[in-house]
């Protein structure tokens, strides 16, 4: 009812009630005027602070609207607008937390297009002198053969290096969904081993796989085996022709444990704390890599409540120590 309508109505009523009462006598139709009059100005009291309170709700509503994050609505207590307060609080709170989760999606989206832009330019320069150098006329079919697979390599690089960029800024973003199924080390390691298999073999590396019962953990078979994919590229990138890269796999009652080591160069000392960083390369251990793949690999371990260290191992070489926690530790 409008305002106009609502005072119209109590003044017909107080007409009526006064008339009724001035039958009987004028003071009673008096006295029933007055406290109509009372009645009215302490029940328009109460309407008018209720409707500023509507219209300060409103106005926060507003400025909520215009990102204004200091909004409190601990004001509005009492009553039906305490109800209402505390829905549009609770409203609020999912909006400025979707809000911040969405910013953090567009900011690591951001930084994932521009590491792909830096990182890809190395290998895409190299595709373009590759491609320049086969314009030439006087090439033969064995240097054009060698030019092909060279690019080939390249290109095989550069999806590698998209693929796993998008995973990892997919993961940091909080927006990969990793699965919670008992995965097999055995099957895993099986298949592991199985994508890097001809790298090694062309490279004259040997996969040698040591697996004790059948362990088992809950996870993501397909994260997690792009994860150790990652980490025995690595190891047969650093172990020498006729060398070993060894994958081992036991079971505890805390955990499932993997071990991946081999009898490379090692890992200098000085460089241990920061094998595991974005786009990280020294001078040595990964100087021939995008500084990407480990880090990957570190991500999606510890994303599914497991661990991964490096350390060298004695007389020579690297060992990556693997556990997936049965309990959160």
């Amino acid at each position: 009812m409008s305002v106009k309508k609502r005072r119209l109505v109590h003044f017909l009523l107080t007409a009526a009630a006064a008339a009724f009462c001035g039958w009987f006598s004028l003071p009673c139709a008096a006295a029933a005027t007055v406290m109509s009059a009372v009645f009215f100005l302490f029940y328009e009291r109460i309407f008018a602070q209720r409707r500023n309170h509507v219209l300060k709700l409103c106005d926060d509503i507003d400025r909520i609207l215009r990102s204004d994050d200091l909004i409190q609505f601990e004001a509005y207590r009492e009553g039906e607008l305490g109800v209402l307060s505390a829905e549009i609080h609770k409203m609020t709170i999912r909006l400025r937390e979707q809000n911040s989760a969405l910013l953090r999606e567009k900011q690591f989206s951001k930084e994932a297009l521009e590491d792909i832009s830096h990182q890809i330019r190395t290998p895409l320069t190299s595709v373009m002198m590759v491609l320049g150098l086969m314009h030439s006329p006087d090439l033969t079919v064995k240097k054009r053969m060698e030019y092909l697979g060279t690019l080939y390599e390249l290109l095989g690089h550069m999806k590698w290096l998209i693929e796993t960029m998008l995973s990892l800024s997919r993961i940091e973003a909080s927006a990969a969904k990793f699965a919670r199924e008992p995965v097999s080390c055995r099957e895993l390691i099986a298949k592991s081993v199985d994508a890097v298999s001809v790298a090694a073999e062309l490279k004259g590396v040997e996969i040698r796989t040591e697996i004790s019962d059948e362990p088992v953990f809950v996870g993501d078979l397909h994260y997690t085996q792009e994860a150790i994919v990652n980490l025995l590229k690595n190891a047969v990138e650093h172990t020498p022709a006729g060398g070993t890269v060894t994958v081992t796999a036991k079971g505890s009652n805390i955990a499932a444990n993997l071990t991946i080591s081999d009898n490379g160069e090692g890992i200098p000392e000085n460089e241990l704390p920061h094998i595991f960083e974005r786009f990280y390369r020294s001078s040595e251990y990964t100087k021939n890599g995008f500084g990407i793949g480990l880090a990957f690999a570190k991500k999606v371990i510890t994303s599914q409540e497991g661990s991964l260290k490096a350390a060298n191992r004695k007389p020579h070489g690297a060992v990556f120590d693997i556990r997936f926690y049965k309990t959160t530790i």
